[in-house]
């Protein structure tokens, strides 16, 4: 029996299959590469170039494969660009997910773990966020996510064998503990590869989106979380569940890190000069969040071993480092796979 990682090919999905892969598992991973890079696949891992919207490719790779678990990652995620396009993220993070649901009806399958955000909560009242939040996003990438928890809810009550885990997080940072795969977005918007970019020299300094929040120091507070400890949830969640479950989990440190602590971080692991402009805020960014993941601790027993700012850092520091084209300069890797 085989695992199916959607979005394989992205940062977060690539770092799944590679652990999974490390793990014991056979992977297919199926990614359409208009944001991933195929270069990021483990080669262990057997890889489909097909959009997961496409109902009859994806039965037959659920099929072929014996498929028993999906891991769906595949999806847009910049907030900013949600709010300028969003019937582009609905027709991509939630109407394809209904259709690789149905190919998953087709196929057999019924176990599911989503990758889902934070970003569904809005603006808390109350912080930290627990899962029994209210819910109530304030731009279209969260209310994307947000639609698939609803649609998986009604799917799991109408079959009582089917059952998923949705787990909401904040930012992933970093790259693989041994630097061998790591962020390349195109364009960056995250701000640690953004920093880490402009102690490089890739750029003249690093914008500041809004320096007069309600915080501390007037910079968005964000909670930061390790990807080799968000894939670690990821598997404990597959490996728990059982038909039936409807579970919807937090991750993350518990607490935030303000957007100028991050470049000061930076700046102590790099020990570089990076220079600060501030811009205008961006639409659809809250001031603070951080989430409480007290539940997942309790019940799956996943507490994030790397906690530290400027470990999390020094982890981006050596893949940019090692890697300042991305995988632009990664060795080539085998054909994709056809059926």
């Amino acid at each position: 029996m085989s695992i199916l990682v959607t979005g394989g090919a992205g940062y977060i999905g690539s770092h799944a299959v590679k652990i999974l892969i490390k793990r014991g598992y056979d992977v297919v991973v199926v990614d359409n590469l208009s944001r991933g890079h195929r270069k990021a696949v483990h080669p262990d891992a057997t890889f489909y170039n097909v959009d997961i919207a496409d109902v009859d490719w994806m039965t037959d790779i659920l099929r072929s494969h014996d498929v028993s678990d999906v891991m769906h990652f595949a999806a847009f995620s910049y907030v900013g660009e949600s709010v300028s396009v969003p019937l582009d993220y609905y027709e991509n993070n939630t109407g394809a997910t209904t259709k690789l649901l149905k190919a998953m009806d087709a196929a057999g399958v019924k176990r599911f773990v989503f990758s889902s955000t934070c970003a569904s909560y809005g603006e808390p009242d109350h912080l930290p966020i627990v899962e029994s939040t209210h819910q109530q996003p304030i731009n279209p990438y969260g209310w994307s996510k947000l639609f698939v928890e609803r649609i998986l809810r009604d799917k799991q009550q109408s079959d009582a064998s089917f059952c998923f885990t949705a787990l909401r997080y904040f930012n992933v940072a970093e790259s693989a503990l041994d630097g061998t795969i790591g962020e390349d977005h195109h364009p960056e918007t995250h701000i640690i590869p953004l920093v880490l970019q402009t102690a490089l020299g890739f750029r003249d300094s690093i914008t500041v989106f809004g320096s007069d929040y309600p915080t501390p120091d007037g910079t968005c507070i964000r909670d930061y979380i390790h990807v080799e400890d968000l894939i670690e949830a990821h598997i404990l969640a597959m490996r728990s569940q059982r038909a039936g479950h409807a579970r919807f989990f937090n991750l993350g440190n518990g607490h935030g890190y303000s957007v100028n602590e991050v470049i000061e971080s930076a700046r102590r692991v790099t020990e570089q000069q990076i220079h600060v402009t501030f811009g205008e805020r961006r639409p659809g960014d809250p001031p603070e969040l951080f989430a409480n993941a007290d539940l997942i601790r309790k019940e799956l027993g996943w507490k994030p071993k790397i906690t530290n700012l400027d470990d999390i850092v020094a982890s981006a520091w050596q893949w940019f480092q090692t890697h300042p084209d991305g995988y632009a300069a990664c060795p080539k890797v085998v054909a994709s796979v056809s059926l």
